[in-house]
């Protein structure tokens, strides 16, 4: 059994490990912690350059390798929490070390999909709805 650190009252103590998926979803990778499973599960994250499952060990130190739906995101772990934390503490827990030549190719990506996006399908909007009443008239 792990030896626990010694932590101020009111805090949950610290481990020296924790599952994967739950580290994901604390620092922010993915939305839900199912989300985190599901991936890791799909072969979309790798721990140490190893397909990694849900329950698999992080501890400080290692390297993950997330991808997400436009990104794939390379992260060092620089400390473990079991609580989500906020987006301005990710940085204590996660060194993001993604190349920038990734965050171009998502910003291509997003780029690209609100150019070919599929113009009518679904509800009309009010501004169609408007404009059909104009043409039907009153």
């Amino acid at each position: 059994m792990p030896a626990k650190a010694q932590t101020e009252p009111g805090r949950p103590p610290e481990t020296d490990h924790m599952r994967l998926d739950r580290w994901l979803w604390a620092v922010r990778v993915y939305k839900t912690r199912s989300d985190a499973a599901d991936a890791c599960r799909g072969s979309a994250v790798r721990l140490n350059d190893g397909i990694a499952k849900p329950s698999a060990k992080v501890r400080s130190g290692d390297t993950i390798v997330a991808r997400t739906k436009a990104l794939t995101r390379t992260l060092h772990v620089l400390g473990l929490t079991e609580n989500r934390v906020g987006a301005a503490l990710v940085p204590n827990y996660a060194d993001d070390q993604t190349p920038e030549i990734e965050y171009e190719r998502a910003r291509e990506k997003r780029a690209n999909a609100r150019i070919f996006a599929h113009k009518g399908s679904g509800r009309p909007t009010k501004k169609d709805r408007r404009d059909i009443e104009k043409l039907i008239g009153p």
